[in-house]
């Protein structure tokens, strides 16, 4: 297909998203749950075709030389694909948003004002690489009764399409309006540009992806995006902390799982206890396998292994076993330097002081912001909400992990009695 074309077949899918969207709030919280668990019935009695339809991606993904850990990502099998479909039994277990009363007050005239839930509409998420966001984005959409309109990358194209088809067609016989759920078939660089241009039929657009992908969503984006570019996060450490725990939650923040946006990425560690810190600190990230990259102060109370820091090290997102370390002469330096150097997404303080945790937690401009506690808890099921749909950095309508309620706007109701202005 030319780009025309495309563009065509996409404002065509808009229009009946569109359409969808309006059926969908129409739903109840029980008809839609039963339409989730048909959806995992569904993708279980598939598993035959979407595993061989991944297996297509999977070799794609060989002849093209992708990395080993993209491989991985990108792989399914009967384990994976339950746990897909077990996610979304899940997410029809999780409290339904919609419909919840926020606020409710009577104005002195009599009007009854009430502040609801209510769905946003239609959304548009594009993502890279893991099949599993089809599913995961399609069933969070729905339980809060939006159209989806997903775009996943080149890479999986196989794996996302059949996953989505068959959650449309389990979720249908269900009474899932038809064009709920649709996936881009295009893999065209210009379907995400035609995608994001759609604002008369859709209404937020989320990117899940790397900076390149996110930077060119928010450039071309006529609606609103929710979005983080980096997980620049950080750690201070105070001269109250508990070392010991120190140690473990460092371990934990870096280590654990060190190619996600909430991994610790700087360490900032007060002057006061740098020369009695740094060995034992040294000690447990060489055996971990960390490369230490610190300013000229931690460098020789770290040893050997330990390289200079450069200041574009202060702003990078590692997503490796590579950590920057850097000696503060205080707490408000600490503040200082992840205001200006972070990427708003987490940040923790280790502190017996209450004081400076209060200070810190106020001061730090983040999502999340944590206290003697690792960065890896910046997570929707870790928050209890569940599910989430992504992690924002941004400051309007969605702060953080995005669970249901960040997928639902609000309206007013208002009940009179025949007032006139």
């Amino acid at each position: 297909m030319n780009d025309a074309e495309i563009q065509s077949a996409i404002l065509e899918m808009g229009r009946k998203a569109r359409a969808a969207s309006h059926e969908l709030v129409k739903l109840g919280t029980e008809q839609k749950n039963a339409i989730l668990l048909a959806m995992a019935d569904e993708i279980d009695a598939r598993e035959a075709s979407i595993l061989a339809a991944n297996a297509k991606d999977l070799e794609g993904a060989r002849e093209r030389g992708l990395s080993n850990a993209m491989i991985d990502r990108l792989t399914l099998d009967a384990r994976r694909l339950a746990a897909i479909s077990a996610a979304v039994r899940e997410v029809a277990a999780l409290p339904d948003p919609v419909g919840e009363e926020l606020a409710a007050w009577t104005r002195p005239n009599g009007l009854r004002m009430i502040k609801k839930r209510v769905p946003i509409g239609v959304i548009g998420i594009i993502f890279e690489s893991r099949p599993n966001v089809t599913t995961d984005a399609a069933s969070l959409c729905f339980k809060t009764g939006n159209a989806t309109l997903l775009r996943g990358g080149s890479e999986a194209i196989h794996s996302n399409v059949a996953l989505a088809e068959a959650l449309q067609a389990g979720g249908e016989r269900a009474g899932l309006p038809a064009n709920s759920i649709q996936l881009i078939p295009f893999t065209d660089r210009s379907s995400v540009e035609h995608l994001a241009r759609m604002d008369q039929y859709m209404d937020l657009i989320i990117p899940r992806g790397g900076k390149g992908l996110i930077e060119k969503v928010v450039s071309t984006a006529r609606m609103p995006v929710i979005k983080h570019y980096d997980g620049v996060c950080h750690i201070y450490v105070a001269p109250s902390a508990d070392q010991a725990m120190a140690i473990s939650v460092i371990l934990n923040s870096k280590t654990q799982k060190p190619g996600v946006c909430n991994a610790l990425e700087t360490l900032l560690v007060d002057q006061h206890v740098a020369a009695e810190f740094y060995p034992k600190l040294a000690e447990a990230l060489r055996a971990a396998g960390v490369e230490m990259r610190a300013d000229a102060t931690a460098l020789p109370l770290l040893g050997s292994g330990a390289i200079p820091a450069t200041e574009e090290d202060w702003r990078t997102e590692y997503l490796e076993r590579i950590l920057s370390i850097k000696t503060v002469a205080s707490l408000a330096e600490a503040i200082q330097h992840i205001n200006h150097y972070g990427s708003h997404h987490t940040d923790s303080i280790l502190t017996q002081a209450a004081s400076e945790a209060a200070r810190f937690m106020h001061e730090v401009d983040s999502a999340v912001v944590l206290h003697n506690a690792s960065t890896r808890f910046n997570d929707g099921g870790e928050f209890g909400f569940g599910a989430e749909i992504g992690i924002s950095t941004d400051k309007l309508h969605a702060r953080g992990p995005m669970g249901l309620a960040e997928l639902c706007s609000y309206k007013y109701l208002v009940h009179g009695q025949g007032q006139v202005r």
